[in-house]
């Protein structure tokens, strides 16, 4: 029904950046919340950065003044600018997206993960 395609991942030294990208395609009426929550082994998955369709934002405060969220409604993408990137940030990524589908039917979608690893 709807696919998440993530993109930007890699490793990175402490202090570099880093940008991650998401497109979303298929049965799409229009997108509700787009964010991107983060998980490393044997820690639940959390919230990194969350943005509405009206452009509101919200992120963990773990990462504020660091990363910034930022979507295109007419392209469905997310994307996901990391800078001063610390070790504690390294996990895999993943982008998430509140989708109304053209029936007017509701569902949350995720991408497959895409990983950030930042070295010492």
């Amino acid at each position: 029904q709807v696919q998440l395609v993530e993109s930007g991942g890699g490793l990175v030294q402490a202090g570099g950046s880093l940008r991650l990208s998401c497109a979303a395609s298929g049965n799409i009426f229009s997108i509700d919340d787009m964010g991107w929550h983060r998980q490393v082994p044997g820690k639940q998955r959390e919230l990194v950065a969350a943005v509405t369709s009206g452009g509101s934002t919200n992120y963990a405060d773990s990462v504020k003044g660091r990363f910034t969220i930022s979507r295109d409604n007419a392209k469905n993408t997310v994307s996901l600018q990391m800078n001063s990137l610390k070790p504690e940030d390294t996990a895999v990524y993943y982008c998430k997206a509140d989708v109304i589908h053209v029936s007017r039917s509701r569902g949350a979608y995720w991408g497959q993960g895409t990983q950030v690893t930042v070295s010492f």
